[in-house]
């Protein structure tokens, strides 16, 4: 029911009827004496609260001892998970994270493949897959795991070299800048935001398929590159790059984990998912990083 998130579908799959499964719920709350569940939508729908998101992590690995052969038998079985993501963000959120995944889930080997952004490439197929773009994807399930915002940078000698820029949000300064390009974070998010008329840049400057990419040109001096605040972080937070306004404009692209109906019912997909919801930042800083305007 925790993965379903919907009395109807929970009764559907467990062939009950919908008010049967909300009797279960209310009679494992009231043995508990903790409420599990945030409902809405006539009750028919739901939402894990606190206390019950916590107590599902036990109730997996409860789960997970029982499926291990007993002492003096063969070698427990272990769960392998493959899980598909893109560079960047593999590099700047998932890595400094997955040792608390490891701590939490030491029976779960954990195998990681390189995506493409867009053309969703992989080596092999994946159980979990991060996707980066605007969604839905009819092809999988999907739960969308982070947005974010962006804001331009450079690096502090080509600011000394090419700047001031004046908050770079007027036709004058952004024409007085070589623009780094990508079509994963296009400069029309900026341009909208600052109510300017411009037309995405198709020429000029150099231009990158990765964000991360593009972030490190900047820090050569290519020019001004448009940052993601979350993703973004550690380049702002060395001193690499310094932002150039003090706004922020909303990404037109997410990233959502996706996978093939069904994959859920594995405990150790279902452990992953919730897991990352939980590790990620929750919220954006719109003052983060050192200031270059």
């Amino acid at each position: 029911m925790a993965r379903l998130r919907s009395v109807t579908l929970a009764s559907e799959e467990l062939s009950v009827t919908p008010s049967a499964v909300s009797h279960r719920i209310r009679q494992l709350e009231a043995r508990l004496g903790v409420k599990l569940f945030a409902r809405s939508s006539g009750n028919l729908d739901f939402s894990l609260t606190t206390e019950g998101a916590s107590y599902l992590a036990r109730v997996r690995e409860a789960i997970a001892a029982l499926q291990q052969v007993p002492a003096g038998g063969p070698e427990g079985r272990r769960s392998r998970l493959r899980v598909a993501v893109t560079p960047t963000f593999s590099r700047q959120l998932l890595l400094p994270r997955l040792a608390a995944f490891r701590a939490a889930y030491p029976e779960i080997d954990l195998v990681l493949q390189v995506t493409i952004p867009f053309l969703n490439v992989t080596a092999e197929d994946a159980d979990i897959e991060l996707r980066f773009g605007t969604g839905p994807f009819t092809d999988r399930e999907t739960v969308h795991l982070q947005s974010d915002e962006v804001t331009p940078v450079c690096s502090p000698s080509y600011l000394q070299e090419m700047g001031p820029f004046d908050g770079f949000d007027t036709i004058d300064a952004i024409s007085r800048a070589r623009l780094i390009r990508c079509p994963l974070e296009p400069w029309r998010s900026w341009f909208s935001a600052c109510q300017i008329a411009l037309a995405e840049p198709s020429e000029g400057g150099a231009q990158f398929n990765d964000i991360g990419l593009v972030l490190d040109a900047a820090v050569a001096g290519f020019g001004v590159a448009l940052l993601r605040l979350q993703l973004g972080a550690s380049w702002l937070d060395s001193g690499q790059l310094l932002r150039l306004s003090p706004r922020n404009a909303p990404s037109p692209h997410h990233y959502f984990l996706c996978w093939k109906p069904g994959t859920l019912q594995r405990w150790e997909c279902a452990a992953f998912v919730d897991w990352l919801r939980e590790a990620l930042p929750s919220g954006i800083h719109p003052d983060k990083g050192k200031p270059g305007f």
